[in-house]
């Protein structure tokens, strides 16, 4: 069943910054030496925001989001972006289409967007811990792109599309094949953490 549902989430990616705290070794009184601090810039140099799907088949297509994102902007993202990747992916017209259930999501005209689609959405319990299998290609994603050092907004966004096409099939499949194995975790942990 699994294998069938196309998997979809928005996330921030900052230009500067892997979003995680760095550690550095050094000796006693030699905190603010040059060679042990690391540079900041103002406001972190600005982000992008994208939107992406991914299934046990590979990785969908991937949108930088201009400006702030509503249900009208979100349904545009979907009518040119969603069935483009479910064909790409060979998923046939019996996928089921994962997202959480923030509002635009949830929206009555995004539903019904949906239903005149004939596309299933997978029903989502609210207040999860994070189920949603793309978290550790997000994880993986900016890691990667910190790594290339994008130097401005442009750069971000192209290194983003191209880290996130470097997904390989059998990654996207094992995560997949993984989730039955992390859902029994977390209702084990009743919704805590888990080594996913």
């Amino acid at each position: 069943m699994w294998k069938k549902v196309l998997w979809s989430d928005e996330t921030k990616i900052k230009l500067f910054g892997n979003n995680a705290k760095r550690y550095v070794w050094r000796k006693s009184n030699t905190a603010h030496h040059p060679e042990h601090t690391i540079p900041t810039v103002k406001h972190g140099g600005g982000s992008i925001m994208v939107w992406t799907c991914f299934s046990s088949a590979g990785t969908g297509k991937m949108v930088k989001i201009d400006g702030k994102m509503d249900g009208a902007k979100y349904r545009t993202i979907l009518e040119e972006n969603l069935m483009e990747s479910a064909k790409d992916l060979r998923l046939g017209q019996r996928f089921v289409f994962q997202q959480d259930n923030d509002p635009k999501h949830k929206a009555q005209s995004t539903m019904e967007w949906f239903k005149n689609k004939h596309i299933q959405v997978l029903e989502w319990p609210s207040q999860t811990p994070d189920l949603n299998p793309i978290e550790n290609l997000w994880k993986e994603l900016k890691t990667a792109v910190h790594k290339c050092s994008p130097s401005n907004l442009t750069e971000l966004e192209l290194f983003c599309k191209e880290e996130w096409e470097k997904n390989s099939v059998s990654r996207c499949a094992k995560l997949i094949e993984t989730y039955p194995k992390q859902l029994t975790a977390v209702i084990a942990a009743k919704g805590g953490a888990t080594k996913y």
